[in-house]
């Protein structure tokens, strides 16, 4: 699958996004090792605690039906009815993604299908806390 094909899943899965408070519809394509691609969409609740990031939806997925070994994220949002900009995950979904993707990760941010910037995850998350800095 190549990036532009992943940036084109994202920005479909940004659709089905449900952000009625914040209006920031944000969609995720998360490409396994084994080619599998796992979408998500942010999710809002009212509480807001709650509410779950397109990316985190996606790996939670991705995770509970037993992938475990991951290549590339591509994200896609904007506020509705504004044009596209590139949408980097947030601080707790990059930790999330530390823990099953490591530094290596890319992490493609997508405008549209054909303008998007990839960085490896370790640019994103410098010095990433995991299950080695638990070990005694």
């Amino acid at each position: 699958m190549t990036y532009q094909q992943l940036a084109e899943k994202a920005v479909a899965a940004k659709a089905l996004a449900k952000a009625k408070y914040s209006n920031f519809r944000v969609g995720a394509a998360l490409l396994a090792d084994d080619g599998t691609v796992f979408i998500g969409c942010n999710i809002e609740s009212a509480a807001f605690s709650p509410t779950c990031c397109a990316e985190r939806t996606a790996l939670v997925k991705a995770v509970s039906e037993g992938a475990s070994g991951f290549t590339a994220i591509a994200v896609a949002g904007s506020p509705e009815g504004k044009e596209p900009d590139y949408c980097y995950p947030c601080g707790v979904c990059r930790q999330m993604l530390f823990e099953f993707g490591g530094d290596e990760l890319d992490v493609i941010v997508t405008k549209t299908p054909e303008d998007f910037k990839v960085h490896k995850l370790g640019e994103l998350l410098p010095h990433g806390f995991g299950h080695n800095d638990l070990k005694i």
